[in-house]
């Protein structure tokens, strides 16, 4: 398993992010607090909020194409 931390800074990124992940084969969820959510659920993520750190679980264990196309979106 693979985790990031990402930020969304608009919902305009939510909606990015979604359309990038829709592509990658792999179960992924993503947790704040007490909520996890699909990663690919674009109504999820919008209950989960913009700029606020958020962790992205990705289970698979090479998932190097997708960290790059994320790149965006993790927190430095």
């Amino acid at each position: 398993m693979n985790k990031m931390i990402v930020v969304f800074q608009n919902l305009d990124d939510i909606v990015k992010f979604v359309q990038k992940v829709e592509k990658y084969p792999y179960n992924m969820d993503m947790k704040r607090g007490k909520y996890v959510v699909d990663a690919k659920s674009l109504l999820g993520l919008l209950n989960l909020g913009v700029q606020k750190e958020i962790e992205l679980n990705v289970y698979e264990e090479e998932c190097g194409a997708l960290r790059k196309d994320l790149e965006e979106f993790v927190a430095a």
